[in-house]
């Protein structure tokens, strides 16, 4: 199977390597040039449980290197998803599929726009990876599930090919017929943690030690699941702890939410496509999601005084 990963970050790369070792023609699309050329000259470095390795990977900066891809796995950042995909229509052919395993809710609309909704999947992975410079990443692959399904939830032979390729790559996958309450219940772990940690600074390991922070994020998710239940989403979690629990589950207490990560390298975050659609769906259903609000609110005041900042500097 030919498998572009569009958007070859942390994850992505975590992804697409796993896929290479599996035997499966996989390309790492990647805009930033200095990643994209290390991972062609050097390989691509991967660190995990069991040790430190280099791989032999497929890497492009264009789609137009790649072709047409029997699947094309989306994995950019939320608010680049549109360009993303307009930018990659090269690897899209008649029988392509395109798969979102991003973080939050709502690409796969803005990617149906683009390519046809009778071609788009849906999916949540709990893959982890940490970019540790260009060409080299530190890899959460083993034990972490991942699901698939199509948007009407039915169980198609296509679908089950894509789950069948990933599991035989050791990417533990399920083909669901709820991705939508799979959405959510990632939303519902995003939730948690994500904006908590981007508005504190503080790793997996701080974050769990503080009680006030755990009832913060405890109020969060329950505002989730009521927008979620008011929308009449099957979720396979209903007490908030359960998502608190599965959020660090497996992780170090060193790692760092990705929204963190963004924080840190000066980039803007996904919060409008995590707490940010828990905030739209309340006010479309009449849900209360001040916590939410909040948390939104904090996060965009911090990225507004990045931005002022990377401006001056740029001035200076």
């Amino acid at each position: 199977m030919k498998i572009a990963i569009l958007g070859a970050g942390a994850l992505g790369c975590a992804i697409g390597a796993a896929l290479t070792e599996g035997g499966h023609e996989t390309w790492l699309l990647d805009r930033s040039p200095v990643h994209v050329e290390t991972m062609r000259r050097d390989g691509l470095r991967v660190d995990d449980a069991s040790g430190s390795r280099r791989i032999a990977v497929r890497a492009a900066a264009q789609a137009s290197e790649v072709g047409v891809a029997d699947v094309a796995v989306v994995l950019v950042k939320s608010f680049d998803t549109d360009a993303a995909m307009r930018g990659a229509l090269a690897l899209i052919g008649p029988q392509t599929l395109v798969l979102s395993l991003q973080n939050g809710l709502g690409h796969e609309d803005v990617l149906a726009d683009i390519v046809g909704r009778e071609r788009v999947l849906a999916g949540k992975t709990y893959v982890g990876g940490v970019l540790r410079g260009p060409g080299h990443i530190q890899s959460g692959v083993t034990g972490k599930a991942t699901y698939i399904g199509e948007l009407d939830g039915r169980v198609t032979p296509r679908v089950q090919a894509i789950a069948e390729t990933f599991n035989a790559a050791g990417l533990r996958t399920t083909v669901s017929d709820n991705i939508v309450g799979t959405m959510w219940d990632k939303l519902l772990v995003n939730v948690a943690t994500g904006a908590l940690t981007g508005i504190t600074r503080l790793t997996y390991g701080q974050l769990y030690e503080e009680p006030l922070l755990k009832a913060t994020a405890l109020a969060a998710v329950s505002e989730a699941i009521a927008a979620a239940q008011a929308a009449g989403v099957r979720l396979s979690m209903t007490d908030p702890e359960q998502a608190w629990t599965l959020a660090a589950e497996g992780l170090s207490p060193a790692f760092k939410t990705s929204m963190l990560q963004s924080l840190e390298k000066g980039s803007v975050t996904e919060i409008d496509f995590i707490n940010g659609s828990v905030v739209r769906w309340g006010q479309r259903l009449g849900v209360p999601t001040p916590v939410n609000a909040t948390l939104v609110a904090c996060i965009k005041g911090i990225e507004r005084a990045m931005a002022d900042e990377q401006r001056k500097e740029a001035t200076a």
